[in-house]
C-alpha cells in the first residue's frame, strides 16, 4: 500500500513574521517566501538595512532582546496579516569565539540572551495568536549537534534552542502548530566575520544561504516535517 505524500501548503497570502530579516539567512528565507506569495513582516534591529531590503513586505525595526519587543513584532505581523499569523521564522543570532576562560561574561550573556531567550520569548508571544496549521521555525544549527572547542558558550546557547524546540513541539502539537528545528551546517552568511567577541577559526567553505533557505522553506510548506538535521541540507 502506497503511503500518501505529505500535504503541501500554499503560501499565497499567508502571514509570515521573519525575525532577523536582514541577515544572510533571514533575507534569503524572506526572498523565497515572498516568491511563494507570502505576506511578510520583516523585523531586524537596525532600520537602514531593513530599508535596503528589496523584498516586498512590512518592515519593523525592533531590538527583540526584550519580551515587550517580541510582542510588538507579533502584533505588527498580525496587523499586517489582516488579523492572522501563520508562520514565524526566527533567524536572529550572534556568535563569539574563544576558550571559556577567555570569553567575557558580557559576551556569554549576550549569546544566551540573543540566541536562546529571543526564540523563547518570540514563541511565547506568537503561539497564542497562531491558528491551526501554523509553523514556527528556529535555527539552532549544526553546532547544536556537536559542540566545538573555542565555541563552547555559543554552541551551548544553540543546543538550548534545540532542546527547547523538542519540548515546544510537543506543547504546540496540541494546538496543531508545527515547530521546525533547523540545524544547517556552516553557511556563508557573514556571521562569523561579525563576532561579538573573539576571532573566527578557519572554516571550510560553507553552504550558500539561498540553498539553505530553500531547504528550510521546503520544510515550512511540507506538512509533517519538524526536524531538519544537518545531514538533510547536504543530501
Amino acid at each position: 500500500m502506497n503511503e500518501r505524500a505529505p500535504e503541501q501548503i500554499d503560501m499565497e497570502g499567508r502571514s509570515v513574521l521573519i525575525a532577523g530579516a536582514t541577515g544572510g539567512l533571514g533575507s534569503a528565507i524572506a526572498a523565497d517566501l515572498a516568491a511563494r506569495g507570502a505576506k511578510l513582516t520583516l523585523v531586524a534591529r537596525r532600520p537602514d538595512p531593513l530599508a535596503a531590503l528589496e523584498i516586498d513586505g512590512r518592515t519593523v525595526a525592533l531590538d527583540l532582546r526584550t519580551a515587550t519587543a517580541c510582542q510588538a513584532a507579533v502584533d505588527a505581523a498580525v496587523e499586517h496579516g489582516g488579523g492572522r499569523l501563520d508562520v514565524v521564522v526566527n533567524a536572529v543570532g550572534v556568535v563569539a569565539f574563544g576558550s571559556i576562560d577567555e570569553l567575557s561574561v558580557d559576551a556569554m550573556e549576550e549569546l544566551f540572551l540573543t540566541n536562546t531567550f529571543v526564540p523563547i520569548m518570540l514563541a511565547r508571544a506568537a503561539l497564542p495568536v497562531m491558528g491551526e496549521g501554523g509553523v514556527l521555525v528556529n535555527i539552532s544549527g549544526v553546532i547544536a549537534e556537536k559542540n566545538l572547542p573555542g565555541m563552547a558558550a555559543y554552541g551551548a546557547s544553540k543546543a538550548a534552542v534545540r532542546s527547547f524546540d523538542e519540548a515546544l513541539g510537543r506543547e504546540a502539537r496540541r494546538r496543531k502548530i508545527r515547530v521546525v528545528d533547523a540545524r544547517p551546517p556552516h553557511t556563508e552568511t557573514g556571521l562569523a566575520a561579525r563576532a561579538i567577541e573573539g576571532r573566527a577559526p578557519s572554516f571550510p567553505a560553507g553552504l550558500a544561504p539561498a540553498a539553505v533557505a530553500a531547504r528550510i522553506c521546503e520544510a515550512i510548506v511540507t506538512d509533517g516535517i519538524s526536524d531538519l538535521p544537518s545531514g538533510s541540507f547536504t543530501e
